[in-house]
């Protein structure tokens, strides 16, 4: 597994199984992606329900547009959660195709 650049983003690039990942308590936050050319395509995000409502997504999310920005991607977010994650943080919105 490949660790996503910068020791302070807990997130993971899961090449192998082509998602981002954020371990958290023994489980697995994910984001599914596809790799385009300069960009990238979020199609789902899932949170295990424990745990949900905490603000695990986000850190997430925060994780794959960090990532993004260092590999000078765009973010094609398919998935909702994703969509609305970008349009809520105008600091990444820059990433948003």
């Amino acid at each position: 597994m490949d660790q996503a650049p910068g020791e302070d983003n807990p997130v993971r690039d899961n090449r192998a199984l082509q998602r981002f990942e954020l371990p958290v308590d023994d489980q697995i936050v994910f984001a599914d992606y596809r790799r385009q050319p300069g960009r990238l395509v979020i199609t789902h995000i899932e949170t295990p329900f424990a745990l949900r409502g905490v603000g695990h997504a986000s850190r997430l999310m925060r994780g794959v547009a960090e990532e993004a920005r260092a590999e000078q991607v765009k973010v094609l977010p398919l998935c909702p959660y994703a969509r609305a994650w970008l349009s809520r943080h105008p600091e990444y919105r820059d990433l948003a195709v």
